[in-house]
């Protein structure tokens, strides 16, 4: 039984041909293409005042250098929330809660930030690993400790989105479980797990978008430092 929790993390696959690409493909689709046209529909009314207002916030505090990664981070951002959103219906597959996908998005933006800003202002860059003033005792270890911390940003990026969503489906899988399994036992409680599961539910979707936010946010973070 513990072992079935678990294959809902495994890669689906037909005739020996994993679906991890068509899993990650697909969601692009759900989004209308835009139009042309003076007026258009609710929905994207809705999607347009939500990529105004998120890039907005996520590009005020920078510089115009980094306005060019607007794009790139919009795109991350509501590439993640689809599939996040998409992970939590039934009989889907959450290709986020792969830590390899995850490191993948994770690992070339991070080093990007760093290298733009090796490239842009170098002594600026390479003073976060000795602030100003530390004591010469300390410089060797704080160094040593500066230079951990740098490289585990990209690993904590990636094992923050895979934990949250891997957690979060295994919680939800066991209410589940139970509640099926106590529906002719103890058919209260059963009621009673139903309502925690649909709470669970809610919960989810919002840990879904609010992971998806928090990983562009310490992406554009971490890029605010380098410019």
């Amino acid at each position: 039984m513990i072992l079935n929790f678990f294959d809902q993390f495994l890669s689906p696959s037909i005739l020996g041909i994993p679906l991890i690409i068509l899993a990650i493909a697909l969601p692009s689709l759900i989004f209308p293409t835009p139009t042309n046209q003076w007026l258009n529909n609710r929905l994207m009314t809705l999607q347009s005042w939500f990529i105004n207002r998120f890039t907005y916030q996520l590009i005020q505090p920078m510089n115009f250098t980094g306005h060019k990664w607007a794009m790139l981070f919009t795109t991350l951002m509501l590439f993640l929330i689809t599939i996040n959103l998409l992970g939590l219906l039934p009989y889907t597959f959450t290709p986020t809660t792969q830590l390899s996908l995850n490191m993948a998005f994770a690992l070339p933006l991070w080093f990007t930030t760093v290298l733009v800003g090796m490239l842009n202002q170098p002594t600026v860059a390479l003073g976060h690993f000795l602030p100003e003033g530390t004591p010469t005792l300390l410089v060797p270890a704080l160094i040593i400790i500066e230079t951990i911390s740098l490289f585990i940003r990209p690993l904590a990026l990636g094992v923050r989105l895979t934990a949250n969503l891997t957690a979060g489906h295994l919680l939800m899988q066991l209410i589940a479980t139970a509640t099926f399994m106590l529906i002719t036992i103890m058919p209260a409680v059963a009621l009673l797990t139903s309502i925690i599961l649909f709470l669970l539910t809610i919960l989810e979707v919002a840990v879904a978008m609010i992971q998806a936010y928090v990983f562009v946010l310490l992406l554009s973070l971490y890029l605010q430092e380098n410019i």
